[in-house]
């Protein structure tokens, strides 16, 4: 079965290179050439058309988080006082490394965060004395991660 969208045709052989390089990004081209049994060359061919297309934007090293001692997560959705404060509240978000994604969303809050911190103590301090210190913010309403469940990409 094909994938089509405006700018890609996925075909099976880009799907098994895919999920290759989905399960781990270091698995050497050759070995994914054997495994699909086209050449090296074809494997980069495929690879280069699926960048441009803008499928796969890049690859990187995931960080455990917990070894550097940031063992709680939080999710937080922040209400602003005006829609115009969005923009603002976005740059000094950025300026807190605890802060690891920021939305824009619809219901409730203007914005909501994902954030790892220490402990409670660390969640408590970045709450009070940075995230509800920027200038429109009018409270946030904070939830503690007990533990992950699901941890994916989407499917291909």
């Amino acid at each position: 079965m094909k994938i089509k969208n405006q700018n890609i045709v996925i075909d099976g052989i880009d799907k098994k290179i895919l999920r290759a390089l989905m399960a781990d990004a270091r698995t050497p081209i050759l070995e994914i050439a054997r495994q699909v049994g086209i050449s090296g060359a074809a494997i980069h061919q495929r690879l280069r058309k699926l960048e441009k297309s803008g499928l796969i934007d890049g690859s990187k090293f995931i960080i455990n988080p917990k070894v550097l001692g940031y063992t709680t997560m939080a999710f937080v959705g922040v209400y602003l006082d005006k829609a115009v404060s969005n923009p603002e509240a976005v740059k000094q978000l950025r300026n807190i490394p605890e802060v690891i994604e920021c939305h824009y969303t619809t219901g409730n809050w203007s914005i909501f965060i994902k954030m790892l911190a220490k402990d409670n103590e660390h969640l408590m301090h970045v709450l009070n004395k940075e995230i509800q210190s920027i200038n429109g913010v009018s409270r946030t309403e904070t939830f503690i991660s007990l533990q992950q469940q699901i941890d994916r990409q989407i499917k291909i």
